[in-house]
């Protein structure tokens, strides 16, 4: 008999590490008649405005895709927060999945899996019938920071290992963080906590009908990345440092417990109540899930020696190492997390399309329209230096106290001005981050701009291809609910590799090539970028003279001006 942990079974190319939790677990075939009718999938991506809901063929690829969306709460008075309904996720997923079954005209009954990713780290708790006792703190909810802070000063004075594994500082976007913040802030809620979960397992375990915290299957890549877990040292942090960062933290330990696996291991099975209301078959396959830059990476095709930029509100930068090499600053190492056999590593930008839309509403239009005539700027031609620090620094300095910053203003800068200078600066920071991560050993030969923005805005990938000085490689479309498409259709049996899965699915690339005139302009304009990058943001940095950058950002403008 298999059992429901390894009922996917994958037989794969290569073998995985023996570190005592990722071994081979041999291929599980279904019977070929089984087979040959596991031909579609449902892939299911919750991002931070809707849920996308895809079908994916084996041998056609993608059949159609809907969307629903769900409201974001915010609170002008207090703008770190920032929470969503469960009750409004699962409302949107079953609209979008009828909708694209109606739009293809797919029956419900041809579907053979189901998978899911979301953002992260979105947290919820539950009582102990698995019932919300409040709305997700979604991952941009930033009411955490005294939380994180004290998390990262404890673990280091008691010297563990887990904070040395998320780069040496504990963010306020994170579990344990946001956790604490909801229970110090709920004293009449605080007595109803049974457990917590991040988004992607609440709902693989909602849709599988399961009543009891103790029974979720809780995802590697969640838990690795944002909740201080590993195999290595037992799980999670012990509980008597739990308990010294707060009381309210007795027995979470326990409260928390449950099987934590990679995404070639099943969630559960498609309950009937939640087929029903999804129009699907009951009892299909759900594989744990995982955050949706992770998946998105697969989805674009990521292998070892690439790192996909998931650009959209804000930046995921993922990459795969066939070793473990913990790097400072850098937000996740963690076994499995993206491809169950390799590495994972996550970094990125707290905030991109999230700035470029501040630009355009503070100058009264949108991104689509101020972006036009875009293509005609050149390398530095504003004169702007700009650090988008507007919602914080995920990687390298982990700081959300931080802010954006634009030097070079003269009289005649336009709001068009400043976009250009931030999709610049964004570029910078991303090799900031790529520098950070080659330094300690991650292989970087390819360059993916994944995500929603790369697909309708040419000018920043060429900027970006300009910036790192590498080839920039963007799909043909949206690779979102790609990933997830291919971990069900693994579930399914369809496919017996990631690698096979990925060949058949993921879709072609249009390539950047950097140019080399604008190449060497920021070549110059990236040590100005990294002197001022860490001037303002690292206390422990050596103190740098800043008196000669506004005086260069000049002298590169007007040459570029005169080039035009």
């Amino acid at each position: 008999m298999i059992s429901e942990a390894t009922d996917i079974g994958l037989q794969r190319k290569h073998r995985f590490r023996e570190n005592g939790y990722y071994t081979y677990a041999g291929p599980y075939r279904p019977d070929k008649g089984l087979q040959l009718n596991m031909r579609i999938v449902a892939g299911i991506d919750f991002g931070t405005l809707s849920t996308r809901a895809t079908l994916l063929d084996s041998t056609k690829g993608r059949l159609g895709t809907a969307s629903a969306s769900y409201p974001l709460h915010r609170k002008r008075e207090d703008p770190d927060y920032a929470t969503q309904s469960h009750a409004d996720h699962m409302t949107a997923l079953a609209a979008a999945m009828r909708q694209v079954l109606a739009e293809t005209g797919i029956s419900g009954d041809q579907v053979e899996a189901i998978a899911l990713d979301t953002t992260g780290s979105s947290v919820i708790p539950v009582d102990a019938k698995m019932q919300p006792l409040d709305d997700y703190y979604l991952w941009c909810d930033h009411r955490a920071l005294h939380e994180a802070q004290e998390i990262t000063g404890l673990a280091h004075a008691e010297k563990l290992e887990a904070i040395e594994w998320c780069g040496g500082v504990y963010s306020h976007e994170w579990g344990f963080a946001k956790l604490l913040h909801w229970l110090r802030h709920n004293p009449t809620r605080r007595e109803h906590f049974a457990s917590a979960f991040e988004h992607c397992d609440m709902v693989a375990a909602t849709l599988a009908g399961i009543t009891n915290p103790a029974e979720v299957k809780r995802s590697v890549c969640a838990l690795g990345h944002k909740w201080l877990w590993n195999q290595k040292w037992g799980g999670f942090p012990p509980q008597a440092f739990l308990s010294k960062l707060d009381p309210l933290f007795d027995g979470v330990r326990e409260k928390l417990a449950g099987e934590v696996l990679t995404s070639d291991h099943l969630a559960g099975r498609l309950s009937p109540e939640w087929a029903e209301k999804l129009g699907l078959r009951a009892g299909i396959p759900i594989p744990v899930g995982a955050f949706d830059a992770h998946w998105d990476a697969i989805g674009a095709g990521c292998r070892t020696g690439d790192v996909v930029n998931v650009v959209g509100t804000s930046t995921c930068i993922i990459a795969m190492q066939p070793e473990t090499v913990l790097i400072p600053g850098v937000c996740g190492v963690v076994p499995g997390s993206v491809h169950p056999g390799y590495t994972g590593v996550e970094a990125g930008l707290s905030a991109v399309g999230d700035i470029f839309e501040a630009i355009a509403k503070r100058a009264g239009t949108d991104v689509k329209t101020l972006s036009a005539g875009l293509d005609d700027y050149r390398a530095g031609q504003t004169g702007l230096l700009r650090l988008t620090w507007d919602n914080g620094d995920r990687t390298v300095l982990v700081k959300s106290e931080l802010g954006g910053i634009t030097l070079g203003w003269n009289l005649l800068t336009t709001a068009q001005d400043e976009l250009f200078a931030a999709i610049e600066g964004t570029a910078f920071h991303t090799r900031i981050i790529l520098d950070r991560l080659a330094e300690y050993g991650v292989p970087i030969e390819r360059i993916i701009n994944a995500g929603g923005i790369p697909q309708h805005n040419a000018r920043l990938n060429q900027v970006y291809a300009d910036v790192l000085n590498k080839e920039v490689v963007v799909p043909d479309s949206i690779p979102t609910s790609i990933g997830s498409g291919i971990f069900a259709q693994l579930a399914a049996g369809i496919f017996t590799t990631i690698e096979e899965a990925q060949a058949a699915m993921c879709p072609k690339h249009k390539s950047f090539q950097p140019n080399p005139a604008a190449a060497a302009v920021y070549e110059e304009l990236y040590r100005l970028y990294r002197q001022v990058y860490f001037a303002f943001g690292d206390e422990t940095a050596t103190p740098a003279g800043l008196a000669t950058i506004l005086k260069t950002l000049r002298e590169v403008a007007a040459k570029a001006r005169q080039t035009s």
